[in-house]
């Protein structure tokens, strides 16, 4: 007993030194929202603090300096991301139109990826041939990447930033069947009749078909940049080491992930601080009546939404006993306000949300903000605008803290009295504290967590032995429909040939009979017998 526990002592120093040696990683995020980054944010502070070296790449400058970070944002990637997100996202869900079209989400994955590995500074970056110990990708738009990966020769992980995005998972080998697992850009749940079901399986079926499509056209992309011999994104992608996945059990959906995942949601979740004098002024100002926050997020700017979208807001708003903070980017240029709204271009929005006096969260449903809300305790209105803000708002609905609201049928009214449900009625606030325990109630954070998992990959230099084999069958393989077609086919043949002997055996016993010589003698003597019988 106490060699074993030498041992273990011996095992748990060589890997805190292992821990301590300085590391080299590489964060890639090719998603077009700004979200994208807070998870690699924080998973690069935590990684710093450990004494480790991140590169962090995006399409996004950083708007503020991370000690020991270094970000690169080429400039073609950051133009090319600008333009392509230059959209009216709430005026086509206003329309009954489809926020981004389907071609548009196809052609971004490639034209993205060319504007990345055409500019100066990505050439300049990989001519540099710098050495690092793991590469960190997002789980969304993972393909142009992996041409980093090829190049750079390490172990790569990802984080799935959109939480039901399964493609990551399912490639590696983690099970994700269509009956209970939603398409991420529709607002089903896991619990699907059979339309539902249907309409599930069929557009995850379409995605499958869209995204053959656009890494067909990307891998001609890569193969430019990297040479002929790059292997297959798909196969690359199966390599996956381990993912950290945005999600968890308590908000999301439970799911038999393989050993290579761990649930990370709310890696970005801090406690409440206290907010600045003007802040808390205005807030103290409403009373007991408490405030109303509202933001639409990154990828919405409430600045673009159209004029009837604008009114209908300012009309629900202006109508609250709450006082109201609105994230707007046009603060200083709506009049008129009621006297109740203060816009702002930032706000501090986890302060807020975990601020005493909060009565009320109305957003988009994007993951992040859904999470914050969870977190801090406070039932939520949604109104989903593209993307995943359908799945999540489903969710967030059928756990029963959240209202949700469809943005092409919308009224002032509809709004207000959408707002003052969430807040008047306690079921809301007791189911959003109740998932709060239940989100709480971890053995460490997900911040601690996720730098675990990712030393762990570097100490094991990418501990491939975490890995499944059901990363490497296809779909026919995995769901044993080769095997239920031989079984078919064999059954089958089986059924065929016992039709074929009982066919052939009844003929012969027939041609047998009918060529079976009659005795004539015998006959006769029968005959003669009945004859005899009738004359007596």
């Amino acid at each position: 007993m106490l060699s074993q526990g030498i041992l273990r002592t011996a095992w748990w120093l060589v890997a805190v030194v292992a821990s301590a040696c300085a590391s080299e990683l590489l964060m890639v995020t090719m998603g077009g929202t700004k979200s994208h980054k807070i998870p690699f944010w924080e998973l690069a502070k935590g990684m710093i603090r450990r004494g480790h070296n991140v590169t962090f790449l995006s399409a996004f400058p950083p708007d503020f300096h991370v000690q020991g970070l270094e970000e690169i944002a080429p400039e073609s990637l950051v133009s090319y991301v600008k333009s392509f997100t230059d959209w009216d996202l709430v005026g086509a869900r206003i329309r009954g139109e489809e926020p981004v079209a389907p071609f548009d989400i196809i052609r971004y994955g490639y034209e993205a990826c060319e504007a990345l590995l055409s500019d100066y500074e990505t050439r300049s970056f990989l001519r540099s041939r710098r050495n690092f110990d793991l590469i960190v990708l997002d789980g969304a738009y993972p393909e142009c990447a992996l041409g980093l990966v090829y190049r750079l020769r390490v172990p790569f992980i990802y984080i799935n930033t959109v939480g039901f995005y399964t493609a990551p998972l399912s490639i590696s080998g983690s099970p994700a069947p269509y009956s209970v697992t939603p398409f991420f850009g529709k607002a089903f749940t896991d619990d699907m009749g059979l339309i539902d079901r249907t309409l599930n399986a069929a557009w995850n079926l379409v995605t499958v078909v869209m995204h053959s499509f656009m890494v067909g056209v990307l891998q001609g992309v890569l193969r430019n940049h990297f040479g002929q011999k790059m292997p297959h994104v798909y196969d690359m992608a199966k390599n996956v080491s381990f993912i950290l996945q945005n999600g968890h059990y308590s908000v999301s959906y439970p799911r038999p992930y393989l050993p290579n995942v761990a649930e990370i949601a709310c890696i970005h979740c801090k406690e409440a601080k206290s907010l600045n004098q003007e802040l808390e002024d205005w807030i103290s100002g409403a009373g007991e009546a408490g405030f109303v926050y509202v933001s639409m997020g990154s990828s919405v700017r409430a600045a673009s939404m159209p004029a009837r979208a604008q009114r209908i807001f300012v009309n629900a708003l202006g109508r609250l006993p709450q006082r109201v903070l609105w994230k707007h980017e046009a603060e200083y240029n709506m009049t008129d306000l009621p006297p109740n709204i203060k816009l702002s271009k930032w706000l501090p929005q986890q302060d807020l949300l975990g601020h005493p006096k909060i009565r009320a969260f109305v957003t988009h449903g994007g993951l992040l903000s859904m999470y914050e809300t969870v977190y801090h305790g406070v039932p939520v209105v949604t109104m989903p605008v593209f993307c995943d803000h359908d799945a999540n708002a489903a969710k967030a609905e059928l756990d029963g803290y959240a209202k949700r609201l469809d943005l092409r049928n919308l009224s002032s009214d509809k709004l207000y009295r959408a707002i003052r449900e969430v807040i008047d009625e306690r079921k809301y606030r007791a189911e959003v504290k109740r998932r709060q325990i239940l989100l709480r109630d971890q053995k460490e954070t997900p911040l601690e967590r996720a730098v675990y998992w990712t030393e762990y990959v570097i100490r094991h230099k990418g501990a491939y032995h975490l890995q499944s084999p059901a990363k490497d069958l296809n779909y026919f393989q995995y769901h044993m429909l080769d095997a239920f077609c031989i079984v078919l086919f064999s059954g089958l043949m089986i059924f065929i040939l016992i039709c074929y002997v009982l066919r052939v055996s009844f003929k012969r016993l027939i041609d047998f009979i009918h060529n079976k010589p009659v005795h004539l003698k015998k006959y006769s003597q029968v005959k003669q017998a009945i004859k005899l019988k009738k004359e007596l």
